[in-house]
């Protein structure tokens, strides 16, 4: 019974929130997306440094080693994307179609937050059932926001609405495997989410400042400037009041 909870919190809180996400990222907002890229950064960013990051320390990785976790995921992302880039630029001589770097690292890193999402969700439905279907609201509602933001860097790199709402609801299905995981083996579970928290940080972290910041600066009038600070602002504001609700402040 309670592993069944588990799947079912876990498909809605991976797979449910990305087509409540869609409604939003692929309507309205699909319309901006150029626009909407400085509010994926701070998207990005605000979940790295407010919420992925205090989440490993608290879980107890001391700062160095966050720092070194951090840094050596920052560089397997740009390994990443250099290997990416090369792919690119073959298939491109050939004449075949290749996607941006960017879309396999949003998923990555999006897969990696979801997993942890999985087993943090896992191990409060085996202290509590009231528990666990609490912290799969709390997860879908930082879930939606992180969701849009996905969304907007995969249309703005060319993705298609379909391919975007597929790619998505797979990244969300590592939230299921992580609650099966944790179902599993709860204590070693436990142990490596530290680790993955502080990498799939970094992935957010690079998109945001490798490959996102650099698209910004193409616009480069005023106007321009003062749409992409507001929006990385409201972005920040959006991480900070769903941090402020998941901590009972609202």
């Amino acid at each position: 019974m309670i592993l069944l909870e588990i799947i079912l919190a876990t498909l809605i809180g991976g797979v449910f929130s990305v087509f409540l996400a869609a409604s939003l990222g692929l309507s309205f907002l699909s319309r901006f997306t150029n626009r909407m890229v400085a509010f994926s950064v701070g998207i990005l960013l605000g979940f790295a440094f407010t919420d992925l990051l205090p989440q490993a320390i608290s879980l107890g990785l001391d700062t160095l080693s966050l720092g070194w976790v951090l840094i050596a995921g920052i560089m397997g992302f740009f390994l990443l994307e250099k290997v990416a880039l090369w792919r690119h630029d073959h298939s491109a001589s050939l004449g075949l179609k290749q996607e941006k770097p960017v879309v396999s690292m949003i998923i990555l890193g999006d897969s990696m937050h979801n997993f942890v999402d999985g087993i943090l969700i896992a191990a409060a439905f085996l202290t509590d059932s009231k528990l666990g279907w609490a912290t799969t609201i709390a997860v879908t509602a930082h879930e939606i926001p992180q969701e849009i933001s996905d969304f907007i860097v995969l249309l703005n790199a060319g993705v298609s609405k379909i391919k975007s709402i597929l790619l998505n609801a797979l990244s969300g299905f590592a939230m299921t495997f992580g609650g099966v995981i944790g179902w599993l083996s709860l204590n070693d579970a436990q142990s490596i989410i530290p680790y993955v928290l502080t990498l799939a940080a970094a992935s957010f972290i690079y998109i945001a400042i490798a490959d996102l910041v650099p698209e910004l600066h193409h616009h480069r009038k005023p106007k321009d400037m003062f749409f992409q600070i507001s929006l990385m602002a409201i972005g920040l504001l959006v991480v900070s009041f769903i941090k402020n609700i998941e901590q009972g402040r609202i």
